[in-house]
């Protein structure tokens, strides 16, 4: 079972998938069995709360949920929230989201927004019995420049976090 590196911006110049490049080449470098989903490179329905569960595209993103026992989930920050795309994936893979260890990585315009992602943590912690990391990484538009991740602090956050992703799931695969 392998950790999930999630981006679930829909922008072709994305901050927050730059952070979760980071995190997934820290995971590869430190040896971890480590999977990859951007939702930039998948077409999925808006959930309607009926059909949309059976498109193929949504029962395939729901399968590489399910057998990932750690996520990082890199979303980007839009007018006080998490963008659409990441909650839309939420509801359409639904109770795949089953107690996985779950970290976020987030990229916002500036430093109002860093309690944005709690509503979302909150809802996986109660709807899915989800282990949230308790830190997460918060960016902001200072941190970038001309497509890359200047703040070299920004970048050791999330090797931190993503070793943390790896040091928990290692910890709970121990538990009897």
């Amino acid at each position: 079972m392998a950790n999930l590196v999630i981006s679930s911006s829909l922008n072709p110049q994305s901050r927050s998938r730059l952070l979760a490049l980071i995190a997934f080449k820290t995971l590869k470098n430190i040896d971890v069995s480590v999977d990859w989903l951007d939702l930039a490179d998948h077409s999925i329905p808006l959930c309607d709360g009926d059909s949309t569960y059976k498109n193929s595209k949504v029962k395939e993103l729901r399968e590489k949920i399910q057998n990932a026992k750690g996520i990082l989930f890199a979303v980007p920050i839009y007018n006080y929230d998490v963008n659409a795309a990441a909650k839309n994936l939420i509801e359409l893979t639904g109770d795949a989201w089953a107690n996985k260890v779950v970290g976020f990585l987030c990229a916002a315009g500036g430093k109002g927004s860093y309690m944005s992602v709690m509503n979302l943590a909150n809802s996986l912690m109660l709807d899915f019995r989800c282990l949230i990391i308790p830190r997460f990484v918060y960016s902001t538009g200072e941190d970038f420049e001309e497509g890359e991740v200047t703040d070299p602090n920004v970048g050791d956050r999330v090797s931190e976090l993503a070793k943390e992703l790896d040091r928990i799931c290692m910890a709970l695969s121990k538990q009897p």
